[in-house]
């Protein structure tokens, strides 16, 4: 198999993958303000996360979405979208100052993510669950292509409550799909409440390892911790599907937003986005 370096189109700027995390959440927060709420607190707790993702790991051409070398990363969650257009944004994927129509009538930015809309959306996500049954349908199709791509599936901890998912992580075992590799963010939070509360998954590394995977757990905040991750797993020599979890803080950046008690949805006062702005700003800096 072809390394990540010789299937990599293009080489990507200097710019620092801390960089690179500060302006998806900036991104982020900024089309958050436009509709004065949503699911901030999942994009700036993921913002690392798809930081490595799209400044590292992936190979992709940011000029052609749809090119069919490209690795496929797919969102599970589809109201984690926010955070998915943040990173499509500064990958060049998408224009910049699209950024203000998120939303909107006829933007290519809904707030749940689509993809008939959207480029470099890969599937359209939202019901809960179904997001790693798709990507081993995507992961066992390209095998069968004779392909090199991997498939990425983000999804999320509320999400292991499905069964479909744990159906879908028994069949990619079976199917030895060393093509794919799935992200969980374990943040803690779902919409009913703190996530072991509704329902307990944990321990859950011990729980992939028993399904066939090859498993990772790491603090989804730590760059240097998430490189050697998601490289770790790319590289794995065993026939398996591989797993990254990752922990991960909700509004990681802005310490106001991350004490807010229920934080699934955010309801941010007009003046509070600019203090987000500021404080973000701040903590670059530091």
């Amino acid at each position: 198999m072809q390394t990540h370096q010789e299937l990599r189109p293009r080489e990507r700027s200097n710019v620092s993958l801390a960089d690179r995390a500060y302006r998806i959440r900036r991104h982020a927060l900024l089309m958050g303000e436009v509709q004065g709420q949503g699911y901030i607190a999942q994009a700036l707790g993921i913002a690392d996360v798809l930081a490595v993702s799209y400044f590292h790991a992936l190979t992709y051409r940011p000029e052609d979405p749809e090119w069919e070398g490209r690795d496929r990363f797919l969102l599970s969650i589809g109201h984690y979208a926010i955070a998915l257009y943040a990173a499509l944004i500064e990958a060049g994927i998408i224009p910049e100052d699209e950024l203000t129509s998120y939303g909107g009538d006829d933007s290519r930015l809904p707030m749940s993510g689509m993809a008939a809309y959207t480029p470099g959306m890969e599937i359209t996500g939202g019901s809960l669950g179904h997001g790693l049954g798709i990507a081993v349908g995507r992961a066992l199709g390209l095998k069968r292509k004779g392909a090199k791509s991997f498939v990425y599936n983000l999804f999320s901890d509320g999400e292991l409550d499905e069964g479909s998912t744990w159906e879908a992580a028994m069949s990619a075992s079976a199917f030895k799909l060393d093509n794919l590799i799935g992200i969980v963010d374990v943040n803690g939070m779902q919409a009913d409440g703190p996530s072991r509360g509704v329902l307990n998954f944990e321990p859950l590394a011990p729980k992939f390892e028993a399904f066939g995977w090859f498993v990772q757990r790491v603090d989804g905040n730590d760059l240097e911790a998430l490189v050697a991750a998601f490289d770790a797993a790319r590289n794995h020599e065993g026939q398996c599907p591989r797993i990254v979890i990752c922990d991960t803080k909700m509004a990681k950046g802005v310490p106001f937003l991350e004490e807010r008690e229920r934080n699934h949805f955010l309801r941010v006062e007009a003046a509070e986005w600019r203090e987000a702005l500021t404080v973000l700003d701040e903590g670059r800096v530091q």
